[in-house]
């Protein structure tokens, strides 16, 4: 008998191309009332004033949520210089800047040290904690918010375009590849203080979420459409859970391995098992994704994330 999925629903990653104005939390709500189900979850922020790629998990997928938090984002960023912001962005109060305005050439050589791994300082307004609060509500209030460095790497960052029709209030576009956790806008700020004026993060498109792209992203209305079509429509709009976990090797399973997982228990592989990977990828004997299982010692596989439920037992007449 085959197992079943883990409750009823959709399952698998939609990746969203999120419009301006919308929050992310707002677009899993969105999503939530199209798919008809509670069990949304998303990759990774963006601000309201961004756009770009965000992938949400549906129903089983939120259980590999976790293993894409961590993964190298990329991003489109239009810095405006000749002004700073109190947030770092264009959505707070800007202070025309003292300094000289920069030439390309300036820019340009000012991005070397701004790649690799560096200490970043956060913006203020963000939602790290201080004591338990968080930063933005903090300055918000007009208190002092002073934020610890953290380490961050840049792993590309290139400039895609020059405005200098505005010569004191230039405008580049930049393509920065980073590590999660990396601040755009804090990136902007830096590279204005380097050059010995202001600047901002004027504008925010995210192009890659790990294994992610713009190419794999759907307009809200596609999902609109499907939703009003029938739940299939929208099942095929759906990444398969699997998707982005290349990184863990794949274990054939026995039908007898399978059921062993379905019930969480420890197993000890027949074949394909290579220790020392940080997770690995179950599969059940028709290919389909089973679990997510971590090494144990004695040569076994501990379930960490299980996609089946357990066969049920037939009770005698």
């Amino acid at each position: 008998m085959a197992h079943k999925s883990l409750g009823a629903g959709l399952d698998g990653i939609l990746v969203i191309d999120k419009p301006i104005g919308p929050t992310s939390h707002d677009i899993v709500g969105l999503v939530r009332r199209l798919a008809a189900t509670k069990r949304v979850g998303h990759g990774g922020t963006l601000d309201p004033f961004a756009s770009g790629v965000l992938p949400l998990f549906l129903g089983r997928g939120t259980r590999v949520v976790e293993f894409h938090m961590g993964d190298r984002k990329r991003y489109r960023a239009t810095v405006c210089f000749g002004a700073s912001s109190t947030t770092d962005d264009l959505e707070g109060e800007l202070t025309p800047s003292s300094g000289a305005p920069p030439s390309r050439a300036d820019v340009e050589g000012a991005l070397p040290g701004l790649t690799g791994t560096i200490s970043q300082r956060p913006p203020a307004y963000s939602a790290i904690k201080v004591g338990g609060r968080r930063a933005y509500a903090m300055a918000r209030a007009g208190e002092t918010v002073t934020l610890a460095e953290r380490q961050v790497t840049i792993h590309a960052l290139e400039l895609l375009s020059w405005d200098d029709a505005d010569a004191q209030r230039p405008i580049a576009v930049l393509d920065v590849a980073c590590s999660a956790g990396t601040y755009v806008r804090a990136l902007a700020r830096d590279l204005g203080e380097r050059l010995g004026t202001g600047a901002y993060l004027g504008a925010l498109r995210r192009t890659e979420a790990g294994p992610f792209a713009e190419t794999d992203a759907l307009p809200l209305d596609a999902v609109r459409a499907a939703a009003a079509e029938d739940p299939a429509a929208v099942a095929r709009l759906l990444l398969p859970i699997a998707t982005g976990l290349e990184r863990f090797p794949d274990v054939q399973l026995s039908s007898d391995e399978i059921e062993a997982v379905a019930r969480g228990q420890f197993i000890r592989p027949q074949a394909g098992f290579e220790p020392g990977a940080e997770r690995y990828r179950l599969r059940a004997p028709d290919g389909a994704l089973a679990a997510i299982a971590i090494e144990a010692p004695g040569g076994r596989l501990a379930p960490d994330k299980v996609l089946v439920t357990p066969v049920p037992s037939v009770v005698p007449a």
